[in-house]
């Protein structure tokens, strides 16, 4: 028996390879939160089936926004799509074996986006034709799903010859999503409108894509900045917080808008046309520490658009403290609490209310939104010394956003524990002269 020296190297990298990759697609705020894609077969054709595939979005922050998903994957045989409903192939692909009935697509491998809003009502389904963009479960699970229905030809007729598609691959709309092997399940069951009858698909499987941010940037695409009432120190994001590969092609100041803008009018809507700062983000987060009262304490959030080519539509932003969970009052934001474990209620989803700023508009003067809250302290923990008041986590649009060193946080000057012990010392002096001489 010959050992091969190399065989236990490769093996041991190929296996620290895949728990590197598990644990990167693993969100410690989100555990759960993945996008299921469901295929039911509805009925059988002559050649095939007609399936409803339906993708649920049941991650809790993370949405998916404008230019929409695409969905791809491999035929397992030599199958064809004759029609679609509430959804289109991007490529026809080589139909000329057909000179009768042309099939929709004919790619062995074919990539499909929802429809655009105003579709004619016969080219609709139900949750279709949203432009590709899916909420978020959290923010609304009425919005979190999107649906298509297609007639597949050259294909099985019953549930012992249908052969399921392969390598499912899923944009949201950029790179980050990683999908597993389509797997049978229960067959969904479907009650009808009234309630008194209830049918079953032919068959059913599923698709689950989990999200990581290594797979979908190399950068982070926000930062975060902070102040404080007690320190005149504005802590700004990191110098390159999104990598300056772009250093070069920013806009410096609002002449240089209109010139760049006009030469990438033709450009998709996800270009980054960003303004040049020390940053190079096109989000910035800033967490100020404004007010202190007795039994509570204020805080303003900011976030900022330095994108000239984007709004943001339907964002989230998602911030990590202990004291959110005693968090009084929110204002001009929507809020709620996001408790992954049991025993942490330390997170924490605020996003725009809706007609009013759930929209993050471009770069320029109206490209930010602003929120207020009010936290009750508990005595037992809260503190302004080493940083306690600013935010362990933030996250973007459900990006992770780059937070400043811990020893670059607005720190409470040393004359503020003197005045407070000054304070201290001198209250008790008073009380124990008035016991004395009361």
């Amino acid at each position: 028996m010959v050992f091969n020296k190399f065989a236990y190297p490769l093996a041991l990298a190929a296996f620290f390879a895949i728990i590197i990759f598990q644990a990167a697609a693993y969100d410690p705020l989100d555990p759960t939160g993945n996008i299921t894609i469901k295929w039911d077969i509805m009925s059988w054709t002559p050649d095939g089936y007609v399936a409803v595939v339906t993708m649920t979005n049941f991650q809790m922050y993370r949405h998916i926004m404008s230019p929409g998903w695409s969905l791809g994957w491999v035929w397992a045989k030599k199958e064809v799509i004759w029609s679609m409903v509430g959804a289109q192939t991007t490529d026809q692909g080589d139909c000329s074996k057909f000179t009768a009935n042309i099939p929709h697509c004919c790619k062995r491998n074919p990539t499909v986006v929802d429809l655009l809003p105003g579709v004619p009502y016969n080219q609709q389904i139900a949750n279709c034709c949203k432009g590709g963009v899916v909420s978020s479960w959290g923010q609304d699970p009425s919005a979190a799903v999107s649906s298509f229905q297609l007639s597949v030809g050259r294909a099985g007729t019953s549930n012992k010859t249908v052969r399921l598609p392969m390598n499912f691959t899923l944009l949201g709309p950029d790179l980050g999503y990683t999908c597993s092997q389509a797997k049978k399940v229960p067959s969904t069951v479907f009650i009808s409108a009234d309630g008194r009858r209830k049918t079953q698909a032919w068959m059913t499987w599923n698709v689950t894509c989990t999200y990581s941010q290594i797979l979908a940037s190399r950068y982070p695409t926000c930062c975060v900045s902070m102040s404080s009432f007690y320190n005149s120190t504005i802590t700004p994001c990191r110098a390159c917080s999104c990598g300056c590969q772009n250093k070069n092609n920013c806009v410096s100041s609002n002449s240089d808008i209109r010139t760049v803008v006009g030469m990438n009018s033709s450009t998709s809507q996800n270009t980054k046309i960003i303004k040049c700062t020390q940053h190079m983000c096109p989000i910035r987060v800033h967490w100020h520490v404004k007010l202190n009262y007795k039994e509570y304490w204020r805080v303003k959030m900011t976030v900022t658009n330095f994108n000239y080519h984007m709004n943001y539509t339907q964002w989230t932003l998602v911030a990590q403290h202990p004291n959110l969970n005693n968090i009084t009052q929110v204002f001009s934001f929507d809020y709620k609490p996001l408790i992954p474990y049991q025993f942490t209620n330390d997170t924490g989803m605020f996003y725009g209310l809706k007609f009013y700023n759930d929209v993050l508009m471009e770069a320029g003067p109206d490209g930010n939104v602003q929120s207020e809250l009010i936290l009750h302290k508990d005595m037992n923990t809260f503190t302004f010394k080493q940083g306690w008041a600013f935010p362990r986590k933030i996250y973007f649009n459900g990006y992770e956003c780059m937070m400043p060193p811990p020893d670059a946080y607005p720190y409470l000057p040393n004359s503020a524990n003197s005045t407070l012990i000054s304070s201290s010392i001198m209250a008790s002096f008073l009380l124990l002269v008035l016991l004395v001489f009361w």
